[in-house]
């Protein structure tokens, strides 16, 4: 597995793993924690990481309604790699800010999850690397409510 590029079945596959070795109780990677963590957020997913071999290939269209839990997860851990840099600068006063408004710290990802997944989707249409100071301006207008 390509550790900064992955296959989308080299991403699924991790996260399966992950869910299986959680229910295993066996050793988790500091990276395996923080996935399981996300996924003990999300019971909703826990009958998609329960049978791999039916949703390993599962089509998501978010045009149809239909939520990815893949990327979803990958956002949360895309943002809590942020958070815990504080990359980029402010995203961790910000995600702190959000914390204490809503109470609980997945609505807060989830908020700064808009984010970039805003941005995400505007650099894949505009064939444009992601901008990072929209990015910036987008979680400040998001932590000030």
């Amino acid at each position: 597995m390509s550790l900064f590029n992955p296959s989308r079945d080299q991403a699924r596959q991790f996260f399966f793993e992950a869910w299986r070795k959680f229910h295993a109780n066996e050793p988790l990677t500091a990276l395996e924690k923080m996935v399981a963590h996300v996924m003990q957020m999300h019971p909703e997913y826990h009958p998609v990481l329960d049978m791999p071999e039916h949703y390993r290939e599962q089509e998501y269209f978010p045009e149809m309604g239909e939520t990815n839990p893949f990327l979803h997860m990958s956002l949360h851990l895309s943002v809590m790699e942020q958070i815990s840099i504080d990359q980029p600068p402010g995203i961790a006063a910000a995600y702190r800010t959000l914390c204490e408004r809503h109470g609980d710290e997945m609505t807060a990802q989830h908020a700064l999850m808009e984010c970039l997944a805003e941005t995400l989707w505007r650099a894949q249409r505009d064939h444009t690397a992601p901008d990072q100071t929209a990015y910036l301006e987008a979680i400040r207008r998001v932590a000030e409510g």
